[in-house]
């Protein structure tokens, strides 16, 4: 059975997209840690950073550097987090969130009851702050 980030790569289920391209997609997570929290997703469902191409990791780490740079502009951070985990969704996914202390990179924090507006009007902010640094690869809502 597909994993959950490729069901919503095809469409089959929402997300809420910030970025598109041939490699790879970025969507809002549905439990953020803090306001624009953002996962960086292949397209390839692989289930550990360590089995993807170096090419493709590089591309993702490409895409997270873009969006940490749209959240520090919209958020103003302490600094923005880049973590890989896996465990809960066997699909390679890296995790950009604000933080300005240690525990907000803690994932037990993380708002399991983000309404889909709220997660929805991050992702406005931070296609525009994308935007406004002159990413091409940002997508509509």
């Amino acid at each position: 059975m597909a994993s959950i980030f490729t069901q919503i790569i095809n469409g089959e289920m929402p997300g809420h997209f910030v970025w598109k391209d041939d490699v790879c997609v970025a969507f809002l997570t549905i439990a953020p840690l803090k306001p624009g929290h953002t996962l960086i997703v292949p397209r390839e469902e692989v289930d550990s950073w360590t089995d993807l191409e170096p090419e493709v990791m590089q591309h993702l780490s490409g895409v997270a550097h873009a969006v940490g740079r749209a959240l520090d502009k919209v958020y103003e951070p302490e600094k923005v987090g880049l973590t890989i985990l896996g465990l809960e969704v066997r699909h390679v996914h890296l995790h950009v969130s604000c933080i300005w202390k240690p525990t907000d990179l803690d994932f037990g924090n993380a708002d399991g009851n983000a309404s889909p507006e709220s997660v929805a009007a991050e992702a406005d902010v931070v296609r525009g702050a994308l935007r406004d640094l002159g990413y091409e690869q940002v997508v509509d809502g």
